[in-house]
C-alpha cells in the first residue's frame, strides 16, 4: 500500500539520510518527497513511501521518530501515485470537454492532496452542487465554506480546505476537500488548490471563447 507521512525533522545535513535509512530498515521504499516547508533550522517533508509490511502505519510512524529531532506528524494512506501527474491529467480534461469542469474538478481534486473527499456547495444557501464518491450524505455544508481560501479543523477531527471556484463554474461557489486521516492542509497544499482553479479558469473561458 501507499502511505503518506508528514515528518518534522531537523534542517542540516544527515538527517534526511537518517531518515531514509530508517524508512529502508523497516522494508519502506520511499518514492517521493515534498519539502513542505524550511525554516529557522528546521524542515517539513512529506515522505510518500510503498509499504507491505507487517507494522500499522501508526507502528512505522514511531520507528521513524527515533531519528534524534525528528517528528512525524502524521501517517495515512494515500491515492496519490508519484510520477503520475494527476494535475496535467485534470487540466487535459477541463481543456477537452469544458462544460464538465465543474465534476471533473470534484472528483479528482482528492486525490491530489491525498483527501477523502470534496465536494462543490453554494456558499448562498449551503446547498451541494456536486461530490465525490467518497462525500458524505449528512454534512452541514454551509458550516464548511469558507469566504477566502482557507485550512481548518473540525470535530473529528475533519480537516478541511475551502477554496472559492472560479465565476465559470457558477455564482458563489466553494471547492471543499476533507480529509480525516492525515494532517490539516498545509499552506503548499493550499497555495496549489489556489493555482489550480486558476488554471481551471483559464481553460474553462478558452473553451467557452471557442
Amino acid at each position: 500500500m501507499l502511505l503518506r507521512l508528514r515528518v518534522s525533522l531537523p534542517d542540516r545535513p544527515g538527517v534526511l539520510g537518517q531518515v531514509a535509512r530508517a524508512f529502508g530498515v523497516m522494508g519502506a521504499d520511499i518514492l517521493q518527497v515534498t519539502v513542505l516547508e524550511r525554516d529557522s533550522g528546521r524542515a517539513v517533508d512529506d515522505f510518500t513511501v510503498s509499504w507491505s509490511g507487517v507494522l500499522s502505519a501508526e507502528e512505522l510512524r514511531e520507528r521513524v521518530s527515533v531519528v534524534p529531532g525528528t517528528k512525524v506528524e502524521a501517517a495515512w494512506r494515500t491515492r496519490e501515485v508519484p510520477g503520475a501527474n494527476p494535475d496535467y491529467d485534470l487540466l487535459g480534461h477541463v481543456a477537452a470537454d469544458p462544460g464538465r469542469a465543474l465534476p471533473t474538478l470534484v472528483d479528482a481534486v482528492p486525490d491530489l492532496v491525498s483527501a477523502d473527499w470534496a465536494v462543490a456547495v453554494s456558499a448562498v444557501d449551503g446547498a451541494l452542487v456536486h461530490g465525490s464518491w467518497q462525500a458524505p450524505e449528512t454534512v452541514s455544508w454551509s458550516d464548511l465554506v469558507l469566504i477566502r481560501p482557507s485550512s481548518v479543523t473540525l470535530d473529528g477531527p475533519v480537516h478541511v480546505l475551502s477554496v472559492p471556484l472560479p465565476p465559470m463554474a457558477g455564482d458563489g461557489l466553494h471547492l471543499v476537500v476533507a480529509r480525516s486521516q492525515g494532517p490539516a492542509f498545509h499552506r503548499v497544499e493550499l497555495d496549489r488548490m489556489v493555482r489550480l482553479m486558476e488554471l481551471v479558469e483559464v481553460l474553462v473561458r478558452a473553451g467557452v471563447k471557442a
